[in-house]
């Protein structure tokens, strides 16, 4: 572990050490004004001993509309000259969502990198190949950062160029590799086709968009590593809120710097734990942008109890989609890394597929690219071969999903592959020529 203390501390500590942290929070947030302070007042909070952890769920949302409404940085709790960094994403239907980061705030980011690496087993003798994007997007330079906390080395190589990619795999040796999940196939593939050797590698950090157990595994086929995931937003600070360690079993939230909470939805109530519900975080040590109850959209589930790598950080789920991704499809609600579950799960296609919505017409169409796994035997076209297998997807997606999908299984390398940045797993067709060759 990067930090013993923090990761395996006795729960009671910690809820103590989050509680007066939260309070902490809740008098920077009054003294700075502004929406949140407006708010808290309005629920009759003066003080932060006014809050208690039982009570947080009682206290108001942050959402990303605030955000946008304060646009560029508006929401600031500190002065101007503290602020050190700017990040942020483009966000929901590409309007921008920036985040201030104080040189504490970069420390802090820097150090919940370092664990999210340490996670991985990684060490000051590593080294890591870090090949997510930098710039105002958080995944490079997070990563970057806790690389250098750690002490490993860090070959920051960003994404896309993907021959130089494999040439600095195959020279460098690296033990630790971080990209998008996506991303981290396609090196696999490509380092398959040139011939080079990749056993220097044991564990991959895989982020930034949902993936699934049977992803997992076809990363793993591909490269000789434990696939790990890593969730963060910029929001709340980037990546390193929580990461899956070597026992791959759910991501150690760092609770002690960031409170989650899941809550149904449509209701913002609580949900059970083990049940899936919107992941909230409420940020009781960052400086520039503290948040109170910031609704993420990002639907997971958390579980309380000890992991075998000896951390008592609650752990949440892989990320099952967001909110406002959820698909409707003549009457049945679907995230797409369900679709991906399926697909993955025959065992019939490779790893890549895009789903096409087609809302041509007021009934709308769910069709689903995919490509095959292997050739069409000597005996059987590739047309008959083709239209056998979309047959034998669209069956398995209404018996798994209940979804009526039109299935097209096309010809090998048709699928867009990701070279920089996240993968695109759906598309709109609202007119005008198909988005993919072949699914007209």
């Amino acid at each position: 572990m990067f930090d013993p203390k923090a990761e395996a501390m006795f729960r009671d500590e910690r809820a103590a050490l989050q509680r007066h942290r939260l309070w902490g929070l809740v008098d920077r947030l009054m003294l700075a004004g502004g929406v949140q302070a407006d708010r808290l007042r309005e629920a009759g909070v003066e003080r932060g001993a006014d809050v208690t952890l039982a009570e947080l769920h009682k206290l108001p949302f942050t959402t990303k509309q605030d955000l946008w409404d304060s646009y560029p940085l508006g929401m600031l709790a500190v002065p101007r000259d503290q602020v050190v960094a700017v990040h942020g994403s483009t966000g929901t239907k590409g309007r921008p969502t920036l985040v201030a980061y104080t040189k504490a705030d970069l420390d802090l980011w820097a150090s919940m990198c370092a664990r999210s690496l340490s996670c991985a087993g990684a060490s000051a003798e590593s080294v890591v190949h870090n090949a997510y994007g930098y710039g105002l997007f958080t995944g490079g330079l997070g990563i970057h950062q806790g690389a250098v906390a750690l002490g490993a080395t860090v070959v920051p190589m960003s994404g896309g160029m993907t021959e130089r990619q494999v040439r600095m795999l195959a020279d460098l040796k690296p033990d630790i590799l971080t990209c998008t999940p996506a991303y981290a196939l396609r090196l696999g593939e490509a380092a398959a086709e040139a011939g080079v050797d990749l056993s220097s590698l044991k564990t991959g950090v895989f982020g930034a968009e949902p993936w699934s157990e049977e992803l997992r595994a076809a990363i793993q086929d591909v490269l000789p590593i434990k696939a790990l995931d890593i969730y963060g937003l910029s929001e709340v600070i980037g990546p390193g809120v929580a990461t899956e360690c070597l026992e791959q079993n759910g991501l150690h939230v760092n609770e002690d710097h960031f409170i989650v909470e899941a809550v149904d939805p449509e209701t913002g109530t609580p949900v059970a734990d083990g049940e899936p519900g919107e992941l909230v975080f409420t940020t009781p040590t960052k400086q520039a942008l503290p948040l109170l109850r910031y609704r993420t959209g990002d639907v997971a589930s958390l579980t309380h109890g000890d992991c075998n790598c000896g951390r008592t950080l609650v752990r949440m789920s892989k990320v099952r989609g967001r909110v406002d991704d959820m698909l409707v499809i003549r009457g049945v609600n679907v995230y797409p890394s369900e679709v991906e579950r399926v697909l993955l799960g025959s065992g019939l296609v490779v790893p890549h597929y895009q789903m096409v919505v087609d809302r041509r017409k007021p009934d709308v169409r769910l069709v689903v690219a995919c490509e095959a796994a292997t050739e069409a035997a000597s005996d059987a076209s590739p047309e008959a071969a083709e239209g056998a297998l979309a047959e034998e997807l669209t069956r398995a997606l209404r018996a798994d999903l209940g979804l009526t999908a039109d299935v097209r299984v096309l010809p090998s390398g048709t699928v867009p592959r990701v070279e920089v940045g996240k993968a695109v797993r759906v598309v709109t067709w609202e007119s005008g020529e198909p988005p993919l060759p072949g699914i007209g």
